[in-house]
């Protein structure tokens, strides 16, 4: 999108909530942008704020199995009732705005009027695209996370890195603390281009020192400029993990202007669920859940997965479904198609999804035996029943293949 037109965008958006009164002002913000990892940073930033004693808002994008989640108050996700009676509210104010708002836009200002209603304490706002002209950025970030910067949404916020970086430090508003995970030397002009009161640097301020392999997770040691934190337990799977632990505390740590006592650190570690990444849901055969959507995301999540289930493991069989944009031959190759036993190609549930006869076709030039799926629901059915019960099935691809797997394995 052009400049000219995403601003005015923005100022659809930014009017919408004036009409509410900026409810996004209302309570502090910490803000949360990058390609990869946003959503987990979210969610162990509000686990901290929470083990901390607040009340946190939390907005994330997309929802796995209901539009709920997004917008979720100390993690749960907001009522039925209440979520009508936000999006009801806007709908009232739509005749004096000059143009409809989008989807996106009407949660997020849901998400602000919400926040505001239940008096939240603090919340964490992750962004939906980029970031300068992203709704979420009419709210002012205290603090301004930035995960990491690689190739995705080029044809929309590139096409180079540069430009993808340009953007996501867009939302670094004048006296913000920057809490910056992205170390391409390349890229520092731009981040040190911006207006941040202050900018703390992954493995110069802040960092994961030791990242090691646990039971059902890992074991990493923290350190921030307040502090260190070794033997850190973490009951998820990936190593990046323990990078996204790390910015979720300094985010925290500069958020209040002081460290956290450890034992607030591992309570709210030790607690944590990321739904949809590499998530376990079931045994013999192993089935994994992972919402990698884009060739950094998919390295990582193959690398993970050849750490934890490598050695235990008799075989794989990856379910995978594909947006449009992306290309089959090249994500296969990231999710190491070419050594599954089996690959099983499906549709996400999306009206922008890759059929998958093209996800099948690419997977059978890798020579992997492949079968072709007309819904998620299918694709999972048959990896399941083709599986070994040592195998392990790698339900991947998008997010919106991972929810709707969550809904056919757990039922309505």
């Amino acid at each position: 999108m052009a400049p000219r037109a995403a601003a005015r965008r923005l100022d659809r958006v930014r009017r919408l909530a004036q009409l509410m009164g900026d409810p996004q002002h209302a309570y502090p913000v910490i803000h949360v942008t990058g390609t990869n990892g946003k959503g987990s940073v979210a969610r162990m930033t509000t686990a901290l704020l929470m083990a901390r004693g607040l009340r946190v808002g939390t907005y994330t994008s997309p929802h796995l199995e209901r539009v709920n989640e997004r917008i979720a108050w100390d993690g749960e996700p907001i009522p039925d009732a209440d979520l009508a009676e936000v999006i009801g509210a806007i709908a009232d104010l739509e005749p004096l705005l000059e143009s409809p708002p989008t989807h996106f836009e009407i949660l997020t200002a849901a998400a602000f009027r919400w926040f505001a209603d239940v008096a939240v304490d603090v919340a964490v706002i992750e962004v939906g695209l980029g970031g300068r002209w992203d709704a979420t950025n009419i709210a002012d970030g205290q603090v301004a996370v930035l995960t990491n910067v690689s190739l995705d949404h080029a044809d929309t916020i590139g096409p180079a890195l540069s430009d993808i970086a340009t953007e996501k430090v867009g939302i670094v508003k004048p006296g913000a603390t920057f809490v910056l995970a992205e170390t391409s030397s390349a890229l520092r002009p731009i981040f040190d281009g911006s207006e941040a009161a202050q900018t703390w640097v992954r493995g110069a301020d802040f960092g994961c020192a030791g990242n090691r392999l646990a039971h059902q997770g890992r074991v990493v040691d923290l350190s921030t400029p307040g502090g260190d934190y070794p033997g850190v337990y973490l009951p998820v799977h990936g190593a990046y993990q323990g990078d996204n632990a790390a910015v979720a505390l300094a985010a925290v740590e500069a958020f209040f202007g002081a460290p956290l006592a450890p034992e607030v650190v591992s309570e709210a570690f030790a607690g944590l669920r990321l739904p949809g990444r590499l998530e376990v849901v079931s045994r013999h055969p192993t089935c994994v859940l992972d919402g990698a959507h884009n060739p950094a995301g998919a390295l990582a999540a193959t690398a993970a997965l050849d750490e934890a289930f490598g050695p235990v493991i008799s075989g794989r069989v990856l379910v995978i479904g594909l947006l449009q944009g992306r290309d089959p031959a090249e994500m296969l190759r990231c999710f190491g198609a070419d050594r599954a036993r089996l690959v099983v190609a499906c549709p996400p549930p999306s009206p922008r999804a890759l059929p998958a006869a093209e996800v099948a076709a690419s997977a059978r030039s890798l020579g992997t035996d492949t079968e072709e799926t007309a819904s998620v629901a299918e694709a999972v059915a048959t990896a399941l029943a083709l599986a070994g019960q040592e195998e392990l099935v790698h339900v991947t691809g998008s997010l919106y293949v991972v929810g709707a797997a969550r809904s056919a394995l757990h039922g309505p």
